[in-house]
């Protein structure tokens, strides 16, 4: 207040601009116009093109601010944006937001908000999925055989499987997956149907997925799961995550959340099949401890 007096006796005509100016720019940083909402582009361009339209349309007046919702080329992309703050908040892997936290008492680029729920669980299974026909049981079983990996960067399809082998003890400590399975037999893909498609046509004996990819129907077809069997299960993998950027206040916080579990009432259908699953408050640490301690591994495995 005496700050304000001693303006006004100065520069009565000043004053009151500068106030405005003030104001207005801290009303600015406390409140975008409009929040920007990132999915991981792991589905079909076409069907993610109609999915964030409906999603944007949904959250719009539920958050009281236009939402935009994009889809990235790449994860990369959505990392820096949750870290500039060019997004706000971002449907990715618990890999993808493990690795912005790399441990429980560093705070990274963004934080937990809320995770997915799978038939009523916030982890799920990774598997190797062969050919019914073939005598393959077991993980031990593909030793010397080729295999692909959904990617190096998959947490199902690549991280954990290889966490796996590593607690196993069939991948020794410094060595990679050739090292069990034998040199120029491993395959990284871009995706899990990608490495799928390598065992239906002969090129390769397994491939690590997610269990969704088989039990679910939004991969394969009923044809092509007829053909295939689970050779071996591995896990616990932790779900996906709503993952917010630590340059969005709290209050937008508040709101986003209170915001995507409200589509559990309006919008329930098109939550799952965008997230897969409802949203539930989880504790950040206990949620991304499994996939912490796989990356140590794996990071230092030559792949």
């Amino acid at each position: 207040m005496i700050l304000v007096i001693i303006l006004l006796m100065t520069s009565t005509l000043r004053f009151p601009l500068l106030l405005i100016l003030t104001l207005s720019g801290a009303a600015i940083a406390a409140e975008p116009a409009k929040l920007v909402l990132a999915l991981k582009p792991d589905k079909n361009p076409e069907a993610m093109l109609a999915e964030r339209a409906a999603l944007a349309t949904a959250l719009t007046p539920l958050m009281g601010k236009p939402v935009d919702v994009i889809v990235p080329l790449s994860a990369a992309v959505i990392t820096e944006g949750l870290a500039n703050g060019t997004i706000d908040a971002a449907h990715v892997a618990s890999t993808d937001l493990a690795k912005m936290i790399p441990d429980a008492a560093t705070a990274g680029a963004a934080t937990l908000l809320l995770a997915v729920e799978v038939n009523g669980k916030t982890t799920y299974s990774s598997i190797w999925l062969g050919m019914k026909d073939q005598a393959f049981d077991g993980v031990e079983s593909l030793k010397g055989q080729r295999v692909a990996f959904a990617s190096k960067t998959s947490t199902s399809g690549g991280v954990v499987p290889l966490y796996d082998l590593s607690k196993r003890g069939l991948i020794p400590a410094g060595k990679g997956p050739d090292a069990f399975f034998g040199a120029g037999n491993v395959w990284y893909g871009t995706g899990y149907v990608s490495a799928v498609e390598r065992v239906l046509a002969g090129e390769a004996v397994a491939a690590a997925v997610s269990d969704y990819v088989f039990f679910g129907d939004k991969h394969l077809t009923a044809e092509q799961k007829a053909t295939l069997k689970v050779v071996a299960t591995q896990g616990p993998v932790p779900t996906h995550v709503i993952a917010v950027s630590r340059n969005l206040s709290e209050a937008n916080r508040t709101t986003l959340k209170e915001a995507l579990l409200g589509l559990g009432t309006s919008q329930a259908a098109l939550r799952d099949k965008v997230f897969g699953g409802p949203l539930v408050t989880i504790d950040e640490a206990a949620h991304l401890q499994p996939i912490r301690a796989a990356l140590v591994v794996v990071s230092a495995m030559p792949l």
